[in-house]
C-alpha cells in the first residue's frame, strides 16, 4: 500500500480535472444546449461514461488517500486506518468481484498484441453500416456521395473488418460481404492491432477498471480515442465538412493511403497503451490471485 498526502493528491486530482475540461468541455456546453455531434457524441453516447465519471481522478489499486472523506461510499472504495488518520483506497473485496472482468481485458489485449497490425480495412466498416438501407445513423448530416454512390464503394471493394463491434452494425446485405464472419466468442481470435476500433476500445477496456488503474492511463486512453473516432468519421461516408472535418477519400487510391498512414500513426500510439492496460490488468489478476 502507498500513501498519498492530501496536498499531493488533490494536486493530481485538479489537475486531471482540468485536462478533462480541455478535452471535453466544448462537448458539455453542447449538451447544455441540447445540441447533437456526429463525431464527439459518440464517446459518451456508445461507451456510455459520462462526463462527470471522466472527471473524477483515480489514483490505482494500492494507493491510499489521506483525509479522502469524498470517497466514502464510493464504488470500489473502501476506508483504512493509518498513522495518520483515515484513509481510502480501492477496495480488494471490490477486486475480486471485479476478476473474470479483469481476466478478459486482460486475455484480450494480450491476444490483440500478439498478431501484426492489419491496414488494409480503409474505414469500411462505417460504409458497410448504410450499405443499401434507407436507413443512416447520422441522419443530420448528408452522405458524402448519395446512397448509390455509397453502395458503389463498398461493392469495389473487399470488407475486411476484424472487428465484432463494429461488425454487429452492418447492414444485413453488407454482412457476407466480409472476409470473415465475425461473432462475440471468436473476438479474441480476430482483435488486431490495426483495428481503428480495437485501440478505440483501449478508453472501454480501462473505465471497465476503474477505480483499480489510474485515471492518468485512462485518459491517456481516452485522449487516444478521440483521434481514432475524428479518423473513424473523416473516412466516413458522411459529409461532415460543415463540422470543419476534411474528409478522407477512401474510395480514391490517394485517399486509401493517407487512410493507411493515419491508421498506422494512430497503431503505433496505441502500442504502448495497450501495453500500460494489460499491465495494469495482470498485475490487478495476480493480485486478486494472491500471487
Amino acid at each position: 500500500m502507498r500513501f498519498l498526502p492530501q496536498e499531493e493528491w488533490r494536486a493530481r486530482a485538479a489537475a486531471h480535472r482540468e485536462r478533462v475540461a480541455e478535452l471535453i468541455g466544448a462537448h458539455v456546453e453542447r449538451r447544455a444546449t441540447g445540441a447533437k455531434h456526429p463525431v464527439v457524441d459518440f464517446l459518451f453516447t456508445y461507451y456510455g461514461h459520462k462526463p462527470a465519471q471522466l472527471r473524477r481522478w483515480h489514483p490505482g489499486f494500492g494507493v491510499a488517500l489521506a483525509g479522502a472523506q469524498e470517497y466514502a461510499g464510493s464504488r470500489g472504495y473502501h476506508e483504512v486506518s493509518t498513522t495518520g488518520g483515515p484513509a481510502w483506497t480501492a477496495d480488494p473485496a471490490f477486486l475480486d468481484r471485479r476478476r473474470p472482468t479483469v481476466e478478459f481485458v486482460a486475455t484480450l489485449l494480450r491476444a490483440t498484441a500478439s498478431r501484426p497490425p492489419q491496414l488494409s480495412c480503409f474505414g469500411l466498416h462505417e460504409w458497410a453500416m448504410v450499405y443499401r438501407t434507407d436507413e443512416v445513423r447520422h441522419e443530420q448530416v448528408p452522405l458524402r456521395l448519395g446512397a448509390a454512390g455509397t453502395d458503389a464503394v463498398v461493392e469495389s471493394m473487399s470488407l475486411r473488418c476484424t472487428h465484432f463491434d463494429a461488425y454487429r452494425f452492418f447492414t444485413p446485405d453488407a454482412v457476407p460481404r466480409n472476409t470473415l464472419p465475425l461473432t462475440r466468442a471468436g473476438q479474441p481470435d480476430r482483435e488486431q492491432p490495426g483495428c481503428l476500433h480495437a485501440n478505440m476500445d483501449l478508453y472501454k477496456w480501462g473505465f471497465k477498471l476503474v477505480p483499480l488503474i489510474d485515471s492518468e492511463l485512462l485518459l491517456d486512453c481516452f485522449e487516444l480515442a478521440c483521434a481514432a473516432r475524428e479518423l473513424d468519421m473523416r473516412a466516413s461516408p458522411y459529409d461532415l465538412s460543415a463540422l470543419g472535418y476534411t474528409p478522407v477519400r477512401i474510395e480514391t487510391a490517394s485517399g486509401r493511403a493517407e487512410y493507411a498512414r493515419a491508421q498506422a500513426e494512430l497503431a503505433d500510439h496505441a502500442a504502448p497503451l495497450r501495453a500500460r492496460l494489460l499491465a495494469a490488468a495482470e498485475r490487478l489478476v495476480a493480485t486478486s490471485a494472491g500471487e
